[in-house]
């Protein structure tokens, strides 16, 4: 079953619904997209109801702004209560802190961020909302010099986006301070089957320009990733839901589970984890997103990359067979027709530009940097600070075009109004 959300819903998740002829909530959303009459758009009740007559309970969205309706109507699933545990940052470090022990962090109120005493926080850190998306309000703290700088941006950065998105999608009322693993950033497209087994979807690294930014510009997926991750990813969301099972829904607030409590733990359960690699080589979760794969259209690349339409492995319940695509990809390689990285590439508007100041994008000239452009999906900057996502395939020896990108600040593709000096 689909709840179907604003701010993105890709034509693959709409063309699956169709072909597949999946029940989807009826909001304003799915109302807008035009469905044929096949996709029956089902109104709270019916949509409720369906739900309590089916003996598994799966559900998927494309958007944590969906996370509201579900809070409010599907209380008897038990599902917002294991979307809480990710959700809350805070929470979910507290959930799984017996599997990394030596890893500090601590909650702050917004308010009491001024008052926080800085010299006695272990740096380099970072702080973020303790229930966050998009990487709003997420800096990296190394010295108290810094500090002294990046609090007044992080004040203006959250006034600047208050009201943009519900309670339980994002909150400024509280932060997490938590320690900076410096290493690579991965993310995770998974889901827990109808035993609790977790199944690796795609795997993605987050590469950055520098070492203090933490921007959302650049995702590439690859053979080698998939071969140099599955196995520790794996581990590792067996690791969680071991740790969920363990998870007293009961004992409100005690914030501690009860090893003398079991449950089923996550089932039918998708959700997009986002990792950090130590120097010790572990996987490291940052954050764990319920509910939906990689957020917009960015888990559509496993389809460019291995054939793997997520939404349909998981509402069908399929498993990749990794050594066999491995395989594939290996001959391929020989036969020097596969050499490539794929890579979703986000073009957000410079936070120094007024979007009321932009006449028009050149979407041509963006997509004619790239050798082998695979889709442009095309976004209304004047409604959210992104102009477009550009899959590419881009061979290993033609890396610079990646590397131009993450340094580039996308002005030379903004036309910008000419002011009236009258």
């Amino acid at each position: 079953m689909i709840i179907l959300e604003e701010p993105y819903v890709s034509q693959i998740l709409k063309d699956i619904i169709t072909e597949m002829k999946l029940p989807v909530l009826k909001n304003k959303t799915s109302e807008r997209l035009g469905f044929n009459k096949d996709v029956k758009l089902l109104e709270d009740t019916e949509f409720i109801e369906l739900l309590k007559s089916q003996k598994t309970c799966k559900l998927y969205s494309n958007s944590e702004i969906s996370l509201v309706w579900i809070a409010n109507n599907l209380g008897f699933t038990g599902i917002p209560e294991k979307i809480g545990l990710f959700k809350d940052k805070f929470r979910f470090r507290q959930l799984i802190e017996h599997i990394y022990p030596d890893f500090s962090y601590q909650g702050v109120k917004f308010e009491n961020l001024d008052e926080l005493d800085i010299g006695a926080v272990k740096k380099p850190f970072i702080i973020k909302p303790a229930v966050g998306f998009f990487s709003a309000g997420v800096y990296k703290v190394s010295t108290g010099e810094e500090w002294e700088t990046i609090l007044p941006a992080l004040k203006q950065e959250m006034e600047a986006i208050k009201g943009l998105f519900p309670a339980q999608v994002f909150s400024s009322g509280k932060f997490v301070l938590e320690d900076c693993i410096e290493g690579p950033e991965l993310a995770v497209d998974a889901y827990y089957n109808g035993e609790g087994k977790p199944v690796v979807l795609n795997i993605l690294k987050h590469l950055f320009p520098a070492e203090n930014d933490v921007e959302d510009k650049v995702y590439v997926t690859s053979k080698k990733i998939i071969e140099t991750y599955l196995e520790a990813a794996l581990k590792l969301l067996q690791q969680i839901n071991e740790a969920a099972k363990l998870w007293d829904y009961e004992v409100q607030g005690s914030g501690l589970p009860d090893a003398g409590r079991q449950g089923p733990g996550l089932r039918d359960f998708p959700l997009h984890i986002e990792l950090r690699v130590d120097k010790n080589n572990r996987l490291i979760p940052i954050e764990v997103n319920p509910i939906r794969f990689a957020g917009w259209c960015t888990a559509d690349i496993a389809d460019y990359a291995y054939g793997i339409n997520v939404h349909r492995y998981f509402l069908e319940g399929l498993e990749p067979d990794w050594k066999e695509i491995l395989k594939d990809k290996d001959e391929a390689q020989e036969r020097g027709k596969d050499n490539s990285t794929y890579c979703l590439l986000i073009a957000k508007k410079p936070d120094e530009l007024k979007t009321e100041d932009i006449e028009a994008f050149d979407y041509e000239g963006f997509v004619s940097r790239f050798e082998k452009p695979l889709e442009l999906r095309k976004l209304d900057y004047r409604q959210y600070p992104v102009f477009a996502f550009l899959f590419t395939e881009t061979r290993n020896n033609k890396w610079e075009e990646i590397d131009r990108y993450l340094r580039a600040d996308l002005k030379e593709y903004i036309r910008v109004k000419t002011k009236n000096c009258s």
